[in-house]
């Protein structure tokens, strides 16, 4: 086997994962379950077609007419005649020399392959690496006046999930015990300095402190820091070995000790298997490609013409050394697409579970007591951790819940603090299924009376599932994403820092457009350190929208530097266009200086250039009270003030040269005006000024109440016992943002996709006090600070607009009604992964059609044998909907439960619905709502096994649900039916279900 054969074979190996046998987790499961069958397919069946293509060629290898050649010289030699006198030898002699080595051009083929594919993979990613000559890369232009461009512009960045989170699993002892791999220090590159090869950053294992006993848990500790030269292998050896050494913790070692063996390390221990999948899981996919095979096949070609195809060779060989040339890399092509093909499959395969709309694995909802009927009062009273919650949130104290005499009174008592308490919101996560479904049966209009939306979860997934609802609805979108500062930078490979960036932000963006309305407004905050950046994405992701950059001056003393101190951040506004009011104006802060005299002057100022702006004010004691006619062009008034009764004067633009102007409005505008104008005196009689109260917003906002100290951190601090966020924005400064962005509308929807600690939703809350509007928020956060933080301070400045130590000072609360959604990850998707037992015909089948076993291998096998998987949707679970379930992370990314996903909520956003009602009649779930189509839709779910067919039709009939009449447009039922249907109205769940969670579009 030749040394180019190996390298290839290795790197193809590398390519699909096959160095990664250890790992049991996502991908890697799946392509480890299948290991074999990979590794027979590339070495034993793809690359011995290299050799089977030359096989055939006319004339023989060189290699074979040259042992020929020998043997004849030999045979010659032995029977006593000069070879070199044989017309045989001289034949032989020439066509070798006209020949071509074809174990040199197997090798030199398998070099190619090695070349190229190795060129663009990086630790589980592809990165466009296209060279165009040595040092030099060539980007695909495409006749653009401006072309944007980074490394991984056409990949979907997903590592924002898994941010160096904590690692935990519990190991099993007499009781199960818990051990958590802590990063405890996160210490970046500083200066935005990009890792030199030997200064990547890696875990490397706490050596003052490794491990720490926290109550029942064991704390390995490890740092994230640039480590040298030293791989991450070798790190996590010799942190094994540190541990393994560590004096006081024996119980826990010797757990940590059980074996946890593989084909590959047979002597592994558990302690080196956790380590192993936590450090592979922040250090492979950063990106899934968004078309690898289109990527790699171009990339191919341009690999072929500069760095095979050489023209000059060309014009000097020999026909058969070209036929011979062209024949290589027809070869090579083949060969090179093969693998193409089946690398393409895998990361197809992990595009379509990233995209694919996620399960919602919780559903609950927040709504305060003066929307909710009394009779479901005494239950709520009985609730002890409701109150507790309650009491938790600073809402209220334990005395209230407190009162003399027996169980009856405290009772009462508590109901009537309830109605008492009207603005206290309860949460349904802390009530059984049937008290939410009488709640929400007692609301009409579900998603019209939700006054916002939580949702948990990876925003990209979040923006996916919401899409087909929310299209074209969203009328404000203020984001704070993180501005890859050394305080919020965020995990990326190697030197990729702003290239992962500005994938991040661009992905998440682009999922985000189909929602907006016609007249929306973007507003995206940002520091200097991508500020750049953001601009062109904005730039090149809003074609023809207009932009506009606000300075925010967030800190009047200045964060200190060597040279400058920075006072500011920014804020890009992306608006439809220019040519209309899309922006709020503001109210000036002072009349004084915002004065001016309403007769025009200057060039295009006179009567004759408008002629519906030369007209009179009537003027009666002081007050401006009408305007009169637009007079004849003959008509000239005999002064600017003229006398027309008693204590009445016309004032007309005359300036006080006698020349007649014109007025800066027209006359139809007076009623529009009219509340800024004064009648004022001035050197030759009164005057018409006007008094703009409103202003447009300047590109500079230097209000004090933007200090981010002052109006963020602190407010937070006052709201929150704990409050974990160092820097939050100024609550005045986002709601600046989002009055400016509704354009002074006091409805609309505001979608904040990167929520933090919530200050949009407050900003919102603090808009809807202000004025009484109705405005709504959706907000979206993945972090485990979602229920910590986000939701408890949306709850409490609904409460109360002034709070002390995480006490409510000031009872001014509003009426609220809040949605709160969980959703599936996509670590759940590929955790929920399954491959299917293939059945003997089928393996007989492929094992007796090679060319039908290698199409199948290239590009069908992932989706065919993981297709039943729960998070690709298993339809035999669909026989009992409400107990649907996969396993879902809990707290870590290494734990997991089972847990019942909500179909019904899933399947109300992949239709868009927005909901009537939810309702359970007689064991069955129905759901009224409205399409995006603006359409009737009725959704009934049902257990297969207690509401066969004649049940669905004896309640279709019970409810006057009838297919044939007008009154829905669409019906979904789960399971095959026996439902009249002749307007074909009827639709089976489970097939709307699959086609719709995989209906999504790239961006």
């Amino acid at each position: 086997m030749s040394e180019a054969y190996k390298k290839l074979i290795k790197t193809l190996r590398t390519l699909f994962e096959m160095d990664k046998a250890d790992l049991d987790f996502g991908i890697y499961r799946i392509l480890n379950q299948k290991r074999d069958e990979i590794d027979r397919f590339l070495e034993h069946d793809l690359l011995p077609q290299v050799k089977e293509a030359f096989a055939d060629y006319a004339g023989g290898t060189k290699t074979e007419i040259l042992a020929e050649l020998d043997t004849l010289i030999k045979t010659l030699a032995d029977a006593g005649m000069d070879p070199e006198q044989s017309p045989k030898v001289a034949d032989l002699r020439a066509k070798a020399a006209g020949s071509v080595d074809m174990t040199a051009v197997e090798n030199e083929i398998y070099s190619h392959l090695h070349t190229f594919f190795s060129r663009y993979y990086d630790k589980g990613d592809f990165i466009s690496q296209r060279r165009y000559k040595a040092d030099t890369y060539a980007i695909p232009y495409e006749g653009e006046e401006v072309k944007l461009y980074w490394a991984n512009h056409d990949q979907y960045y997903v590592k924002s999930s898994e941010h160096l989170r904590d690692y935990a699993f519990t190991v099993q002892g007499e009781d199960g015990k818990t051990v958590r791999i802590k990063l405890v220090e996160a210490d970046m590159e500083k200066d935005n300095v990009k890792a030199s090869v030997d200064q990547e950053r890696r875990f490397v294992l706490d050596t003052d402190q490794p491990l720490v006993l926290d109550i029942d848990e064991l704390q390995i500790r490890f740092h994230y820091v640039p480590a040298g030269k030293k791989k991450q292998d070798k790190l996590n050896a010799e942190a094994v070995t540190a541990i393994f050494a560590q004096q006081g913790y024996d119980d826990w070692l010797d757990l940590l000790r059980k074996p946890a063996p593989t084909e590959a390390n047979p002597k592994r221990t558990l302690l080196e298997k956790h380590l192993n999948d936590y450090t592979a899981r922040n250090t492979f996919d950063y990106f899934i490609h968004k078309d690898l095979g289109g990527f790699l096949r171009r990339e191919l070609d341009f690999y072929i013409k500069n760095e095979v195809f050489y023209l000059d060779d060309i014009d000097e060989a020999s026909l058969n050394i070209t036929q011979t040339h062209l024949r290589k890399i027809k070869i090579l092509r083949s060969i090179a697409k093969k693998i193409i093909r089946m690398l393409a499959q895998v990361e197809d395969f992990q595009k379509k579970l990233w995209l694919k709309k996620k399960f919602v694995v919780e559903v609950g909802y927040c709504i305060t007591l003066d929307q909710v009927p009394e009779s479901l009062y005494p239950k709520i009273a009985e609730n002890e951790m409701q109150i507790e919650n309650w009491i938790n949130l600073g809402l209220a104290e334990p005395k209230d819940f407190c009162a003399p005499g027996g169980l009856e009174q405290v009772k009462s008592s508590k109901v009537d603090f309830l109605k008492e308490n009207q603005k206290l919101a309860l949460d349904t996560r802390f009530f059984d299924a049937s008290f939410q479904e009488e709640l929400l049966a007692s609301i009409v209009s579900v998603d019209n009376q939700c006054d916002g939306l939580l949702i948990n979860s990876d925003n990209m997934q979040a923006l996916n599932l919401i899409g087909t609802k929310y299209q074209n609805n969203i009328d404000c979108v203020y984001i704070d994403p993180p501005y890859n500062s050394k305080s919020t930078e965020i995990l990326y490979k190697n030197e990729y820092k702003h290239s992962s960036w500005m994938s991040l932000v661009a992905n998440r963006i682009g999922a985000s457009k189909c929602l907006l309305s016609e007249d929306y407004v973007y507003s995206i905050a940002i520091d200097e350190n991508e500020q750049e950046r953001l601009g062109l994405i904005l730039s090149d992701m809003f074609p023809g929208a207009h932009q506009s950059l606000i300075t925010v001056i967030h800190n009047h003393k200045g964060i200190q530097s060597s040279n400058f101190s920075n006072i500011s951040e920014y804020c890009y506004f992306m608006l439809p266009t220019n040519s209309r009011q899309c922006i709020a104006r503001k109210k000036r802060e002072s009349y004084s200086t915002a004065n001016l005299n309403l007769r025009d002057k200057g060039n295009e100022s006179l009567r004759s250039d408008a002629r519906t702006c030369f007209y009179p004010f009537i003027v009666d004691n002081g007050e401006i009270v009408d305007v009169g006619d637009v007079p004849e062009d003959s008509f000239h008034p005999a002064s600017r003030n003229v006398k027309v009764g008693k204590s009445q004067l016309e004032v007309w633009p005359v300036d006080n040269n006698g020349i007649e102007r014109k007025w800066r409005y027209s006359r139809n505008r007076f009623t529009d005006i009219k509340h800024m104008l004064r009648a004022e005196e001035g050197r030759n009689g009164l005057e018409i000024n006007i008094y703009k109260e409103e202003e447009n917003y300047k590109t500079v906002w230097d209000d004090k109440k933007f200090n981010a100290g002052l109006h963020g951190t602190r407010i937070l601090n006052s709201m929150l016992k704990n409050n974990p966020f160092d820097f939050p924005k100024s609550v005045h400064l986002v709601t600046a943002c989002c009055k400016a962005g509704l354009n002074g509308n006091s409805k609309g929807i505001v979608l904040d996709f990167f929520a933090g600690s919530g200050t949009t939703g407050h900003a919102v809350i603090n808009l809807n006090r202000e004025d009484g509007g109705s405005r709504k928020f959706i907000l979206i956060e993945m972090a485990d600070y979602f229920d910590s933080v986000l939701k408890p301070r949306i709850l409490k400045a609904a409460y109360s607009d002034e709070w002390r130590e995480g006490k409510v000072v000031n009872h001014n609360g509003l009426s609220i009604f809040l949605k709160y959604l969980r959703l599936e990850s996509y670590e759940d998707t590929l955790n929920n992964l399954l491959i299917s037992s293939r059945r003997k015909e089928q393996g007989d089948l492929l094992d007796n059609n090679p060319s039908l076993r290698e199409d199948y291998m290239l590009g069908y096998w992932l989706d065919v044998e993981t297709a039943d998987s729960p998070s690709l949707l298993n339809i035999e679970q669909f026989e009992d909907p409400f107990n649907y379930k996969l396993n879902i992370a809990t707290g870590s990314v290494s734990a997991y439960k089972p847990t019942v996903v909500d179909l019904v909520e899933t399947f109300n956003y992949l239709l868009g619905l927005r909901i009537n009602t939810l309702d359970r009649i007689r064991g069955f779930k129905v759901v009224i709502g409205t399409n995006p189509q603006e359409e009737k839709v009725l959704v009934i779910w049902r257990k297969l096994k207690e509401q066969n067919n004649a049940a669905l039709e004896a309640f279709m009939q019970k409810q006057s649900y009838h297919p044939r009449d007008t009154e829905f447009d669409h019906i979904y039922v789960n399971g095959d039916h026996t439902l009249e249907d002749p307007h074909s109205k009827v639709k089976m769940i489970e097939i709307e279900f699959r086609r719709l969670m995989f209906d999504v579009q790239d961006v």
